[in-house]
């Protein structure tokens, strides 16, 4: 597999990959997924839009350049924006590999940064020294104009020109809360919408501040993903419980979806609306209650969101899923292909 290089959503030539239940293996485009829907189905999407997360500037007591990813926050509320978790990285930029960046400098609690027009201080350290917790000065609406006006998309070196917010933003953004895409929604276009209400597909939303994919350092990679806040409405959640008493599928577009459903499960097949924060990493020991479909990107193996793959199918099923998509030159990351998986019946996943 390689990673997709142009920052198009929708391209033309998107391939889709179908696993269905049973395992069988099948190829479509993209744009025709709304084919592998079931009328009656119910199709959830997350609706956060990106915030321009990667701000740049110095650590003053060194004077040495730096970026902060923002990575976390507690809620989604709009006032609550003064803190962040952020991973923080040395002088460059996207165009180098986060595994080759420079490191920044040793952080320590007080120490003040200029990010543009914002200031911060680092308040601790959380586990690790490139993650830390920033609190920024000033007032709400100061907080979010200088978060508007100077940061930038978070972006990777597989991307070679700058990204603007217009490419990261889905046809359905609405709060700016995710600090990168919710990229399977990408998808979607007001023409497959349409499509899916003209045939009896249901459709819903729900808000999860999509966490970074990726640090470049092995440690904090294996803690992906952090935390995340997520709101489930209650239309929503009524919307999921009249499918569930009537034996409808429930389908993810994306994993960010899938992780905000399963951790809002109440073990009654049910969810509980309301604003929560997602904690768990769903893999092959986890028991999904609520999605029986996923469409999700292309990711490679060992990331967290290829082991969520697991709670839908089986290790053999997966691995040769994934030598197929190498044959056939599926292209990863958040402008890449997609993939569909069932949920295969838990006796059959190895």
């Amino acid at each position: 597999m390689i990673a997709a290089a142009d920052p198009v959503q929708r391209p033309q030539d998107a391939k889709l990959l179908v696993v269905d239940a049973l395992g069988h293996i099948s190829h479509t485009r993209r744009r025709d997924f709304v084919d592998l829907l079931r009328r009656g189905d119910l199709v959830i999407a997350n609706d956060a839009a990106t915030l321009p997360a990667s701000l740049t500037g110095r650590h003053l007591s060194t004077g040495s350049e730096v970026e902060a990813r923002l990575a976390g926050r507690r809620s989604l509320s709009v006032d609550d924006v003064g803190s962040y978790s952020a991973v923080m990285f040395g002088a460059g930029d996207f165009r180098t590999p986060t595994e080759n960046r420079a490191a920044p400098p040793l952080f320590v609690p007080g120490d003040d940064l200029a990010l543009g027009p914002l200031r911060a201080t680092v308040t601790k350290t959380l586990g690790h020294p490139r993650l830390v917790s920033l609190q920024f000065d000033g007032s709400v609406a100061e907080i979010w104009a200088g978060i508007a006006r100077h940061g930038r998309p978070i972006q990777y070196a597989h991307i070679t020109s700058p990204l603007s917010l217009w490419d990261v933003w889905t046809v359905i953004a609405g709060p700016p809360v995710a600090f990168e895409p919710p990229s399977a929604g990408f998808v979607l276009d007001w023409q497959a919408l349409s499509t899916m209400s003209a045939r009896g597909i249901d459709f819903a939303t729900i808000t999860l501040a999509a966490g970074i994919s990726s640090t470049g350092d092995t440690e904090l990679d294996a803690r992906l993903p952090f935390d995340e806040p997520y709101e489930i409405p209650s239309a929503t959640a009524h919307a999921i419980d009249r499918a569930l008493s009537d034996g409808r599928r429930i389908v993810a577009i994306g994993t960010t979806v899938v992780r905000a459903l399963e951790h809002a499960a109440t073990g009654r097949r049910s969810v509980r609306a309301g604003q929560g924060v997602a904690t768990q990493r769903i893999n092959e020991t986890s028991r999904l209650q609520i999605v029986d479909a996923i469409l999700s990107g292309v990711h490679e193996p060992a990331t967290s969101h290829h082991q969520l793959l697991r709670a839908f199918a089986g290790g053999t099923t997966l691995r040769e899923a994934d030598a197929v998509m190498s044959a056939r030159g599926y292209r990863t990351h958040e402008f890449g292909d997609s993939v569909w998986f069932e949920r295969e019946p838990a006796s059959t996943q190895g």
